[in-house]
């Protein structure tokens, strides 16, 4: 019954782009899928560019979720910036291309 219920599982999400199940990643490039074991990163040591990145990019993305939860916030910057299909993603562009 396991294995049946895990068929479904794979089924379901093998029609996602990327998948992690346990410790496999299921990747789909075009029409062919790939099965890879999922990248242990414990003994690598980001640098210190790399974390001044994701720290910047981490405030990026507090400030796109402040902006697209609060409807003030979001009208105003649709004033601001116009017309955009995502209002996360265009707060996001916009702190990430800012001079810090």
């Amino acid at each position: 019954m396991e294995k049946i219920l895990e068929m479904e599982f794979v089924e379901e999400n093998i029609k996602k782009k990327n998948t992690k199940m346990g410790d496999i990643v299921i990747k789909k490039y075009g029409e062919k899928t790939v099965v890879s074991k999922y990248p242990d990163m414990s003994n690598i040591v980001p640098s210190s560019s790399q974390k001044e990145k994701r720290n910047r990019f981490a405030e990026a993305v507090s400030y796109a979720k402040t902006i697209n939860s609060s409807d003030v916030l979001r009208s105003d910057f649709l004033k601001r910036v116009g017309s955009v299909k995502s209002v996360y993603q265009s707060a996001l562009k916009e702190f990430l291309q800012r001079e810090f």
